[in-house]
């Protein structure tokens, strides 16, 4: 019962500031109404029951780095190999030096059918020493061997008188839009993306891994969300970026309203594959690898509330990582200090992550627009005023 008390202290904390929120939040220019920073608080869609960060992004969790490249090139009938093109890569770097400064981190997967590298050696050591990638299924080799010249150029010893890393990165299908055998996400885009990372919010929809990513059969991609605890309870933030590609339009739910069964319409003319979703999870609240791996599982959690199930032929793969305590790279004695959040102290913490995860999703489909990719094939955008009009009708 205790371990209740802070939860509950939270939610009325931001019960009281709900209203102020919903008004204010457009005015932010990084939680908007429609476009790349298309946020649910900006159209008045309150997921949970915690308060977004200043930017309602994952790069609320200070040092937290994103950056995007997105490759959209040609039009028409599919040329394997050459286009149309609908691919890209993003990353995500947890701290400025993270290869001597390692951060606590876990792996989790709701269903394995996909594929983020590295996964077998952050769950071992417990700790994540490398940026978080994310890019096409067939691009992973190539985004990989970025990673590795990236960190060559950082660790010029790294091979020689230094360990070598195991790059993390993670994939989803975007065949629907986008010619997947040319493997159009390259090794070039991965450095410059990880170049390009910054602590400004990023951008959302069809920008980087997520150009040609679908969602419940509507438009989606990168999606990006956050909460902050009360400072009674901590005061920790939690960030979470998606990149959606996941779910069948019946099973679309926004804020507890099954919407997608009255959204029949704006469907692909083709069968789209099952999909898959990367989550990645930020947090400055310090958590070992074991609560980690807790946190990780509580943001399917947040998936489950959008509706989707979890398809046999999906990978949903989650990373969580914590930016509280630095581990060094090789420690000059046999032991090196950690600070951990009591297991009993930890509720807050579920609850954000659940709640970040459910609107990072909403996120990713209310900032995507309509695309067209090869073969004419097009993921159209989810309407922002259909999507109000239903909501509204729940409140009548």
């Amino acid at each position: 019962m205790r371990a209740a008390a802070p939860l509950a202290l939270a939610c009325g904390l931001y019960a009281a500031t709900l209203g102020a929120l919903s008004t204010a939040a457009p005015a932010n220019p990084y939680v908007a109404t429609d476009g790349a920073y298309a946020k649910a608080p900006a159209l008045g869609i309150m997921i949970g029951t915690l308060s977004p960060g200043p930017n309602d992004a994952i790069t609320d969790v200070a040092g937290v780095r994103v950056g995007h490249v997105t490759r959209v090139e040609g039009d028409g009938a599919l040329r394997p190999g050459v286009g149309p093109v609908r691919t890209g890569v993003t990353a995500i770097v947890p701290r400025d030096d993270v290869w001597h400064r390692k951060v606590p981190a876990a792996v989790w997967a709701l269903n394995g059918n996909g594929e983020m590298t590295g996964a077998h050696w952050v769950n071992e050591a417990g700790f994540l020493e490398v940026p978080i990638l994310l890019t096409d299924t067939l691009s992973v080799g190539r985004v990989d061997d970025g990673v590795i010249s990236w960190m060559i150029r950082r660790y010029p010893q790294i091979g020689i008188d230094d360990d070598v890393p195991l790059p993390v990165v993670a994939e989803c299908d975007d065949g629907f839009l986008n010619d997947i055998q040319g493997r159009h996400a390259t090794a070039q885009d991965a450095v410059a993306a990880l170049d390009a990372a910054s602590t400004a919010p990023p951008e959302q929809g069809a920008v980087g891994a997520g150009t040609g990513m679908m969602a419940f059969q509507f438009k989606a991609g990168i999606g990006t969300a956050s909460r902050v605890i009360p400072a009674m309870a901590g005061g920790y933030t939690v960030g979470v970026l998606v990149n959606a590609n996941m779910g069948r339009r019946p099973q679309l739910v926004v804020d507890g309203v099954a919407v997608g069964r009255a959204m029949t319409d704006r469907m692909p003319v083709h069968e789209t594959p099952d999909g898959s979703i990367i989550i990645v999870i930020a947090t400055d609240a310090p958590l070992d690898h074991a609560e980690l791996l807790s946190v990780a599982r509580r943001a399917a959690l947040g998936l489950a509330r959008t509706g989707a199930t979890s398809m046999p032929g999906s990978g949903d793969l989650v990373i969580a990582f914590s930016t509280a305590n630095a581990i060094p790279h090789f420690p000059e004695s046999a032991t090196y200090p950690m600070t951990v959040l009591s297991r009993y102290r930890i509720d807050p913490i579920f609850t954000a992550t659940e709640d970040a995860t459910e609107e990072a999703i909403l996120n990713a489909l209310l900032s995507a627009r309509t695309m067209t990719g090869r073969d004419g094939n097009t993921a159209y955008a989810l309407p922002h005023e259909r999507l109000r009009q239903l909501l509204a009708g729940r409140k009548s």
